[in-house]
């Protein structure tokens, strides 16, 4: 098993007063010769937008992008017609393909809101640009599917194969993550409290790489809120 561990100290980070961004990898003007990503996981922000501000009508194309609100609510529109505020407790998967326009903002005045963005490289290029949005539960000590390859599974799809967990973990419990494919690795963003892979430690906002397993345990130290990402590792 191959790991990777990146401390949430030692990540990018870009304080822009309206924008305060830390970059798991690179991203804009972050640049680590070791943090080019994570297999076909190309971009992993930590952003928090403070209130009546956000990212203007900006482009994407040829990459997949999902969108979680960690705290707060962020408001969204789109060159497709799409338009609408996503909340804490919901997932937004734009698949930006042959070309997609779109701003985001923070859709409080005042409060600030934290959101987590994920880029992944696609399998295909040139796809018809689509957007959905989801909703998830917070149920505690199981693990809820909310991206996958396949558009009849749980949670939404994208143009990869890769498959994303939310979960909610109580202090005490343990738990296996098996991966659905051995060409895959599995990237762990901890949002809150602490777990052990393997004997190793991993704090909030840590990320945590393993390529080269089939499966992955995990003892849960603290409470904790995570993200599991399983990404292909030959993109």
């Amino acid at each position: 098993m191959k790991i990777t561990h990146i401390k949430a100290n030692d990540r990018g980070h870009m304080d822009h007063g309206w924008l305060n961004a830390h970059h798991m990898f690179n991203f804009a003007n972050y640049y680590h010769p070791d943090r080019m990503g994570f297999g076909s996981l190309r971009v992993l922000n930590d952003d928090i937008i403070q209130g009546g501000t956000g990212f203007p009508t900006h482009p994407h194309n040829n990459m997949e992008i999902i969108t979680v609100p960690l705290e707060g609510a962020l408001e969204h529109k789109d060159s497709m017609g799409n338009e609408g505020v996503i909340k804490s407790g919901e997932v937004q998967v734009m698949s930006a393909g042959t070309g997609v326009l779109h701003s985001e903002a923070n859709a409080h005045a005042k409060e600030a809101t934290n959101i987590t963005q994920i880029w992944v490289i696609p399998n295909k290029k040139g796809v018809e640009p689509r957007y959905d949005q989801i909703k998830f539960s917070f149920d505690k000590n199981v693990l809820q599917q909310i991206v996958s390859p396949n558009e009849e599974d749980a949670g939404s799809w994208i143009h990869s194969n890769s498959w994303f967990n939310h979960g909610v973990f109580e202090e005490g419990e343990t738990f296996t993550y098996e991966l659905h494919t051995p060409e895959n690795g599995l990237f762990v963003f901890l949002i809150d409290g602490q777990l052990d892979i393997k004997g190793n430690i991993i704090e909030p906002r840590d990320g945590f790489g393993i390529e080269e397993a089939d499966s992955v345990e995990f003892q849960v130290k603290k409470d904790s809120r995570f993200l599991l990402m399983e990404v292909p590792m030959n993109q």
